[in-house]
């Protein structure tokens, strides 16, 4: 899989901009400032709907503009594929694939894959859960797409059942026979129907609050199942490649750690689950995890109706990450730490390309510079029979000679206004590389 052409208006700091890519390595080459990362972001946001920058799309539109495009054309084993995006602030955004509108955004994706390394990605190892969380549900649905549907999914009753237990404290506290009202203040009335009785409001409360229990449950426990399988393939690659990447005897290695409770508590404690015949590490079955998930969140019942807010499910859990015996967080160096962040992409890609049967597109921006000459050096050989890879780099010594030297390599320049392939490539079969731009980022 390859990006052939990559489209852009009113993204970022491009007015527009039109950038042939061919197979092979190709290094956006640039100052800082000047909107190499505007274009990687712009091919990661074709792949995930997603920006690994900002978590609002608003900042992708030109400072002025109303409406951003992202155009991709994507080719696959010999086949080539459209995929066109409106970026609407405020609004849904629209998309077309091969010219024909989609009803959802997310049957788009899957046509793009992309696996990006960039600065950012040292939260996975320093930041917090969420940033694990993104990784693997990223991940997810990069592998099979359809947990796009199931992740919005869980969201949704996430945030229903969050409204209704915020909403509903007066009525569970009432219902314990204590006063409700804040502290030293006067007691706060729970607002009630027309002739709706405090008892009629509180077992309605509490009839829909079943409900949202089990939609937790049930599609709680398909997202948890669904990680822990990912994880579990997962595995052997983030090994292998951080063995590689850092040259060292240290195994890195990532556990699982759930927020239900009980026995299921305990499976899944480190990475222990139950092993199978033939060695492998075997995941329980996913009505095993939902029933769980039922019990996990009726023995915190009390303390989610005191505190408004699902203390339960797949939101709430972390991926521990390790260095030998000791979590990488807070035990890591920053050399470490770097090796690890950019050995779970590299796993992420490994796994994908098993999966798949073919690459996905491989971003690496602003990595070399973070790395020192070893790590560089091991870096390019791990990429080196990738079918795409996109460089960023602000001057080319940050760049493995290895690397840059490839066969059917390019190097573009990146300035404000202009894409200019290097006078070494020559022209370029697909046309003009040259971009109309202004602002920076």
């Amino acid at each position: 899989m390859h990006l052939r052409h990559l489209e852009l208006l009113n993204f970022r700091s491009y007015p527009s901009a039109s950038v042939a890519l061919r197979p092979g390595v190709t290094v956006l080459l640039g100052r800082n400032g000047q909107g190499k990362t505007n274009l990687v972001e712009a091919a990661g946001y074709a792949a995930t709907l997603g920006s690994h920058r900002v978590a609002q799309d608003a900042p992708l539109v030109r400072a002025g503009a109303e409406t951003a495009i992202v155009r991709a054309a994507i080719v696959r084993d010999g086949h080539e594929s459209l995929v066109e995006l409106e970026i609407v602030p405020g609004r849904a955004n629209k998309a077309r694939l091969n010219r024909s509108p989609v009803s959802r955004q997310r049957e788009i994706l899957g046509t793009v894959r992309t696996v990006l390394f960039a600065p950012e990605d040292l939260a996975l190892v320093k930041g917090d859960p969420s940033e694990r969380r993104r990784l693997l549900d990223d991940l997810l649905v990069a592998r099979q797409p359809r947990w796009a549907g199931v992740r919005a999914d869980y969201d949704k009753v996430v945030k229903q059942r969050n409204a209704l237990l915020r909403s509903g404290q007066h009525l569970w506290r009432s219902g314990r026979g204590r006063k409700a009202g804040g502290r030293g203040g006067r007691a706060a009335v729970p607002r009630l129907a027309p002739g709706e009785t405090l008892e009629e409001a509180r077992e309605s409360a509490l009839a829909t609050l079943a409900v949202f229990d089990e939609q937790l449950a049930q599609v709680g426990g398909a997202l948890l199942y669904a990680r822990l399988r990912l994880l579990r393939d997962l595995r052997p690659y983030l090994r292998a490649a951080y063995r590689t990447i850092s040259d060292s005897d240290t195994v890195a290695d990532a556990a699982y750690k759930a927020s239900v409770s009980g026995p299921m508590a305990d499976r899944l404690a480190a990475g222990e689950v139950a092993t199978g015949e033939g060695g492998e590490d075997q995941v329980p079955a996913q009505e095993e995890l939902v029933g769980a998930l039922r019990d996990s969140i009726e023995a915190v019942r009390g303390q989610e109706q005191e505190r408004g807010v699902s203390l339960v499910g797949p939101h709430r859990d972390e991926l521990l990450l390790t260095l030998g015996e000791l979590p990488a967080k807070g035990y890591a160096s920053h050399g470490e730490s770097w090796s690890l962040a950019l050995a779970l992409r590299l796993a992420g890609f490994q796994l994908l390309r098993h999966d798949l049967g073919t690459d996905p597109v491989l971003v690496l921006d602003d990595v070399f510079a973070e790395l020192d000459t070893g790590r560089r050096e091991r870096l390019a050989e791990l990429v080196a029979d990738c079918e795409q890879v996109l460089v960023t780099a602000a001057v080319a010594q940050d760049v493995p000679e290895s690397l840059l030297g490839r066969a059917g390599g390019t190097v573009l320049h990146v300035s404000l206004g202009s894409v200019v392939p290097d006078s070494d490539d020559g022209d370029d079969d697909d046309g003009d590389n040259s971009v109309d731009a202004g602002g920076s980022s």
